[in-house]
């Protein structure tokens, strides 16, 4: 199996690490840490050291409470970064981004990849931007508009929401010319999901493989509340041990890509991971 984006081919016969950049000043976990051009590269780079295989620039959190930025601010945000991390470094780059103006820029300034956590239902231009540009394309599960994402009623069965808004993405998708070598399904962990259901995705993901075989799948669990729920941990920096697990199990039952704040220590299970699985009988 292998994701096509707009500049290679990336071959997944291993579990591949996605590192987060956020360029925000509240996000959730690491908020203002890294918003300045400077200390965003810096952390790129630092990523990239420690084996990131792919690194994520987003300029507007989702954290819940969180309100949605101006086109331009986003823009202002993640240009320079992606510029930055582009010119210096030979991996390729995503933008995390909903609003088809910011992911066209962005692809312009050298985005390989649209991350959409709307899988296409806040802007449908954005499968447009990434079918004429052939860029990799993220289609993420969530529920509810931007506002409202982490307030929804839980589904009465997760697998089946799941899949019903990845057929819906995919078909919207397909329809403005995305080839499916390009989609990238990401379950949605944390958006709109119970602690219970983030973590019967995650230990039952063989069921959405099972469904969709020709997309690979993403889960981005890193440090997120579900976590902290579980372990008892309430700040999101300190879930390093509960991230690692949730990655190990997810590339165990078949995630392709992890999405993660920590990239050493997750390339590190990882490769723990592929050893094991690669015994397997």
């Amino acid at each position: 199996m292998f994701w096509q984006t707009s500049r290679r081919k990336l071959v997944l016969d291993r579990p591949i690490v996605m590192g987060i950049v956020n360029v925000t000043p509240d996000s959730f976990s690491d908020g203002g840490r890294f918003d300045s051009f400077d200390s965003a590269v810096k952390r790129a780079e630092e990523m990239i050291v420690e084996g990131a295989d792919i690194i994520d620039v987003g300029g507007e959190s989702t954290r819940p409470g969180s309100e949605r930025v101006s086109v331009q601010d986003e823009i202002d945000r993640v240009v320079p970064v992606i510029e930055g991390v582009v010119k210096r470094f030979d991996v390729p780059v995503s933008i995390d981004t909903s609003k088809s103006k910011v992911a066209e820029v962005a692809v312009a300034a050298g985005a390989e990849v649209i991350n959409d956590i709307s899988g296409l239902r806040f802007d449908k231009r954005i499968a447009e931007i990434a079918a004429k540009n052939n860029s990799g394309l993220v289609l993420m599960h969530s529920r509810g508009e931007f506002e409202t994402m982490h307030s929804q009623a839980a589904a009465a069965d997760i697998f089946t929401d799941v899949a019903a808004d990845f057929r819906r993405s995919i078909a919207v998708a397909k329809a403005s010319g995305i080839k499916d070598e390009q989609i990238l399904l990401d379950v949605g962990i944390g958006f709109g999901k119970t602690q219970e259901q983030n973590v019967e995705l995650i230990a039952n993901l063989d069921r959405l493989i099972a469904e969709f075989p020709d997309h690979p799948l993403l889960v981005g669990a890193s440090r997120k509340s579900f976590i902290g729920k579980l372990l008892g941990v309430p700040i999101a920096s300190d879930r390093l041990h509960g991230s690692l697990a949730a990655a190990a199990i997810a590339a165990w039952n078949g995630a392709k890509v992890l999405r993660v704040h920590d990239v050493r220590e997750t390339v590190e299970v990882l490769k723990m991971v592929s050893a094991f699985s690669s015994k397997r009988i």
